[in-house]
């Protein structure tokens, strides 16, 4: 079967998922996250993409992030893995493959689901129970986003800045966006189109895509706008 060709809109941002091959650990201490956000940095700044929230699981890695070109996403995530790889290999003697496939990727609509996106990301080691609060992880943009640490890989993007006139108005709305839970159909949805590498947005946000491109992208609508509106919590 033919793979899905990566979707590319001006200014969208991407949902991006990379996993361990066999969901296997790749990260193994506190060094080898650190590299991998360095190299993250590296690879963005050079092939200018903006990267706006990310966390980094033991055997899994999430990004948002906005390319300005159809190939930025691809280029950094090549460079990424490239340097990553060799690295985790030359450190712990070992060789071979270390990430499952490609990596999937899925356009995010600019609006609710922006922000709903960025906090599904770093609730992940919460929704894993390795902490009890997504500050408490040292290894996902919520020490930017909602703690105003600065982490210079991060670039605030619209629906982020629009919380707020000031900085510290924008933490504070940050923040008090994860007061609300997500339902357990959202967070199904996010992980459905993610796995599927379908658009995440409302219906009408998904035409104007599809009009765009000329092409049918989601072959499946999950649910209405108003289910899933109703679920993002914001």
């Amino acid at each position: 079967m033919a793979r899905m060709p990566r979707l590319y809109i001006e200014g969208c941002a991407q949902h991006i998922v990379q996993r361990g091959n066999n969901r296997s650990v790749c990260f193994f201490d506190t060094a080898d996250y650190a590299f991998y956000c360095q190299k993250l940095k590296d690879a963005a700044e050079r092939n200018n993409v903006q990267v706006h929230a990310f966390v980094l699981m033991t055997n899994h890695v999430h990004l948002l992030a906005t390319p300005s070109d159809s190939t930025g996403v691809a280029r950094m995530m090549q460079a990424l893995g490239r340097n990553y790889v060799r690295y985790i290999n030359l450190t712990y003697k070992r060789t071979g493959t270390l990430w499952e496939g490609r990596y999937k990727s899925s356009l995010v609509a600019s609006d609710d689901y922006f922000l709903a996106v960025s906090r599904y990301i770093e609730l992940n080691p919460v929704r894993a129970k390795m902490v009890a609060h997504p500050g408490d992880y040292p290894w996902s943009s919520f020490r930017h986003n909602g703690m105003g640490l600065n982490v210079e890989l991060i670039s605030e993007h619209g629906p982020y800045k629009q919380l707020g006139s000031t900085p510290s108005a924008r933490l504070i709305a940050y923040r008090n966006l994860f007061a609300q839970e997500f339902s357990a159909g959202f967070l199904d949805e996010i992980r459905f189109h993610t796995n599927k590498e379908w658009v995440i947005g409302h219906e009408k946000f998904i035409k104007k895509i599809e009009e765009a491109l000329a092409q049918k992208i989601n072959q499946k609508q999950w649910g209405g706008d108003r289910r899933l509106l109703s679920s993002i919590g914001t």
